[in-house]
Formats: C-alpha cells, sequence, structure tokens
C-alpha cells in the first residue's frame, strides 16, 4: 500500500444562475482533479461526502463511485469530472474521502481535503 498515493484537488464555484437565496437555496459546482502520484495502479470504488452549511446541518452523502464512473488510474493518470451541492445557506464546507482498491487488492482512503463553498463576498 505504500505505491498508493491519490492526490485529490477541489475547485468550488457558485451557480447564482441556480441558486435562489430568497429561497435559501444556494448551489455550488464543485470540479474535482484526482491524480495517481503514486507507483501502483488504483481503482476508485466509492466516495463519501461530509456537507456542513452555515447552521450546522450535516448531509452525509455515501455512494458507487463518482458522477456513475469508477476510474481505474494507472500510475501518474488523472481523473476530472464536476459535481454539485445545494446549500440553506450561502456559506458552508465539504470534505470526505474516496474507497480506493490498488492493483495489489489492498483497500486505502484518499482523503479529500477541507474546502469552503461561499457566495462571493459571503466571506470577508
Amino acid at each position: 500500500m505504500s505505491d498508493c498515493l491519490i492526490d485529490v484537488e477541489v475547485i468550488p464555484e457558485y451557480l447564482p444562475e441556480q441558486s435562489e437565496p430568497e429561497n435559501n437555496r444556494y448551489v455550488f459546482a464543485y470540479h474535482i482533479l484526482i491524480a495517481n502520484k503514486g507507483s501502483m495502479a488504483a481503482q476508485l470504488i466509492s466516495r463519501h461526502w461530509i456537507i456542513t452549511d452555515a447552521n450546522g446541518g450535516i448531509n452525509e452523502v455515501r455512494g458507487e463511485g463518482v458522477v456513475g464512473e469508477q476510474p481505474w488510474l494507472a500510475a501518474g493518470d488523472e481523473h476530472e469530472y464536476s459535481s454539485f451541492c445545494i446549500l440553506e445557506t450561502p456559506v458552508g464546507v465539504m470534505q470526505g474521502s474516496y474507497q480506493m482498491v490498488a492493483e495489489d487488492g489492498s483497500e486505502f482512503e484518499a482523503e479529500i481535503p477541507l474546502f469552503s463553498l461561499a457566495v462571493p463576498g459571503a466571506l470577508n
């Protein structure tokens, strides 16, 4: 398992055209880059997200793969995808992990670092 190193980068984006602040509906996209920086191939099997809004409301999401795929990442490969979430507040955070299986059969988790979701101007 020491040969498995998965790096996850996230770029969040507020989607004002899909949001309805007057109805406490704030839509955010997030763009993910998953990079295999190790020397062993691995497959993304499932995901676990923890989404927290500014009121302390927590929504946990678990599911197979990402956007309907279970990508296989050879050493040096990258996989990109975009998804979205809806918050009831203009500010929140997300974090989580991907459950991976290396080509030698070992299972491990790739951490998704904590990132902020914020309507522009909501945080000074």
